[in-house]
């Protein structure tokens, strides 16, 4: 370790794996930031033992038993991240209040990039961009940490049965049973598929499109015609959600009327298409930040509007303008 090079080859090589590693912990904890806090914290620890890392498995296998015991350890504490509609029941709009809960509380969005390694097979893609969803990462939070850790490894990562029982230091026979009843947890939430999003079809396309021009012109005919009769809107740190097309109209008509005259930027997040919101400026003065829009497109319609509203938070993540100008 005291050659420069090797120790600059050493750097790089762990570098490699940032990417992963932060999807990997991202599902396993629900939070882009712990999940970097997660991975900065295995990096570290991995450089501190490096000359205890004999090569008898994988660079990649052993970094990843690191970051597996951080998650346990972060997970330890028995929080779990949410989405509003795991809390509590759909509220009439006739009967909703804004109600806040601290922000450890909910399941939080993440730019693609951050997450997504680039891999050559547009299976592998489907399957890590699936596997990022909200829906997705929401149901995983139900899981105890271990049977979640066995989970990704299998069915998300493909790692062989034996290459998980060597990482826990468990049998095979042991995560095969974790794996069987992780699944039917799983299956409890029904995480649905939702529409491929990489790339976007011509008809998706059109339909984002559409729901920007509703959106900006707060045409809502326009755009209830794109949701599903079932569809649901949410806005994180509120754990107030609406479901269907009268009550999301009743709200946006009401107090979501500030949403009125706002301007969409298109952007990605979780595998799904996505939206900054800016609202007209208090000061006259072009636009300013107001929620990130994360959209889920199933059936050729949207099925859900997540509303994540702390865009101090947000907007640096996904490196988004701090405003717009008056031109859009």
């Amino acid at each position: 370790m005291g050659d420069p090079a090797t120790t600059r080859d050493l750097e790089s090589r762990l570098e490699g794996f940032r990417t992963e590693l932060t999807g990997y912990c991202y599902r396993m904890l629900g939070s882009a930031f712990e999940a970097e806090d997660a991975v900065q914290d295995t990096m570290v620890r991995a450089w501190k033992s490096l000359e205890k890392f004999e090569g008898r498995s994988s660079l990649r296998s052993w970094l990843y038993r690191i970051a597996t015991n951080v998650c346990l350890d972060m997970l330890n504490a028995g929080n779990r991240r949410a989405r509003p509609m795991d809390l509590t029941a759909a509220t009439p709009v006739t009967q909703a209040q804004l109600t806040a809960r601290p922000e450890i509380t909910w399941l939080e969005p993440v730019p693609d990039g951050r997450v997504l390694p680039s891999v050559a097979d547009p299976a592998d893609t489907t399957v890590e961009r699936e596997s990022i969803r909200l829906a997705f990462v929401a149901a995983l939070q139900h899981l105890p940490p271990k049977q979640r850790a066995v989970l990704i490894l299998r069915e998300v990562l493909a790692w062989k049965a034996a290459e998980v029982a060597e990482l826990l230091g468990t049998s095979v026979a042991s995560v095969n049973s974790a794996l069987q009843r992780a699944r039917a947890t799983l299956g409890e939430y029904d995480p649905s598929d939702s529409d491929p999003a990489d790339p976007l079809d011509q008809e998706q396309q059109k339909l984002l499109e559409r729901y920007v021009a509703a959106f900006e012109g707060y045409d809502m005919q326009a755009l209830t015609a794109l949701l599903r009769e079932d569809a649901t809107m949410s806005m994180p740190p509120y754990d107030l959600w609406l479901r269907g097309h009268d009550d999301i109209v009743g709200w946006m008509l009401g107090v979501g009327e500030v949403c009125r005259g706002s301007k969409l930027l298109p952007t990605v997040a979780n595998g799904s298409p996505a939206f900054a919101q800016y609202h007209p400026s208090q000061d006259g003065e072009g636009y300013e930040p107001w929620a990130l829009i994360v959209l889920e497109v199933a059936g050729g319609r949207i099925g859900a509007m997540d509303f994540y509203l702390d865009t101090k938070r947000w907007f640096p993540l996904f490196e988004l303008p701090e405003r717009l100008s008056a031109g859009g």
